[in-house]
């Protein structure tokens, strides 16, 4: 039986009045200095947020400040770092607020805690790193927090931006019938977890890697509601800095993703800045850095830090990327 008007504005007035506000994370009263080491970035508010960095012999020929996706933490980059390392570059990749070992794992941070805290650790970096390139990488979800960063007011400067499979549906990219089962899930039941099972989407094709992953302690299975609906929120903050996102840049994408749609990069390829260069794995997943042919890329973005160059030989114009598809 079909529901009435006044039916239908019943169920939404009882959701109305059972509606939860989705949580999110929220900053200490503490100002303290903010403090770097080789374990811990201690962020404008005194919150502890554990890192992981690998340190070049002698004086490294650049600085990676590196952001992992969304349930990720820094271990994500344990083996490009390591790679690179042996190529002069130090990586520093931290857990991100609500991620790894941070306090309050799962529930969302929230995007203006999450670019303080980038914000932050650039300019500790500065002061421990004085006269060095500092090089920004974000995969995935990391990716949508170093584009909307990078484009906010007072940011502090960076000598490039390395883009790796980023974040970028936002709500511009989703029907009303799935922004509005999410805000509705968001705001009556934000605590409930999704872990994606059964969707049949594949991450990788480095298959013993996801394995570990999926017994990695530190990893979430389960993704709360109002976490994706804030991750939506960035993503679309992503989308709407794309065109504004400063050189030197580098967009990597893989042919085979199934977690970022195509539609969607290519919307923000025709919107981003001339200059930006661009790579398209053919063989490419979303974890293009834990991917089988990981080393490619490796190689990829320290020659291009290094040298502005792509070994890989997969530079692509701005569009079509896929002109097999027009």
């Amino acid at each position: 039986m079909m529901l009435g008007y006044r039916g239908v504005f019943s169920i939404l007035l009882i959701l109305v009045v059972t509606a939860c506000s989705p949580v999110v994370q929220q900053a200490r009263d503490e100002r303290p200095t903010p403090v770097l080491n080789q374990t811990s970035l201690i962020s404008f508010d005194g919150t502890k947020l554990p890192l992981k960095t690998w340190s070049t012999e002698g004086k490294p020929a650049a600085v990676i400040l590196a952001l992992h996706g969304i349930n990720d933490y820094s271990n994500a980059y344990a083996f490009p770092a390591s790679w690179w390392r042996g190529q002069g570059i130090t990586t520093i990749a931290y857990d991100q607020r609500g991620y790894g070992e941070t306090e309050q794992t799962g529930v969302w941070p929230g995007q203006e805690l999450l670019v303080r805290d980038l914000a932050t650790l650039v300019t500790a970096a500065r002061v421990k790193y004085p006269d060095i390139p500092i090089y920004l990488l974000g995969e995935s979800m990391g990716g949508a927090v170093v584009m909307t960063a990078v484009t906010t007011a007072d940011f502090p400067e960076i000598d490039g931006i390395i883009l790796s499979a980023p974040a970028v549906w936002g709500w511009q990219s989703l029907n009303v019938f799935y922004k509005t089962v999410l805000w509705t899930a968001a705001h009556t039941a934000p605590s409930v977890k999704l872990t994606g099972r059964g969707l049949g989407v594949q991450a990788s094709d480095n298959i013993s890697m996801l394995r570990n992953l999926g017994a990695d302690p530190l990893f979430i299975k389960g993704t709360r509601i109002d976490a994706l609906y804030g991750l939506v929120g960035i993503m679309d903050s992503a989308y709407q800095a794309s065109e504004k996102i400063p050189v030197p840049a580098l967009l990597l994408y893989g042919a085979k993703d199934e977690l970022v749609p195509r539609a969607s990069v290519e919307e923000v390829v025709a919107r981003l800045p001339d200059g930006v260069d661009i790579v398209l794995y053919q063989e490419g997943w979303h974890m293009l850095m834990r991917d089988v042919q990981g080393p490619l890329v490796w190689q990829d973005i320290a020659d291009w830090i290094k040298k502005r160059e792509l070994p890989s030989g997969n530079k692509v114009a701005k569009l079509p990327l896929f002109p097999e598809e027009k």
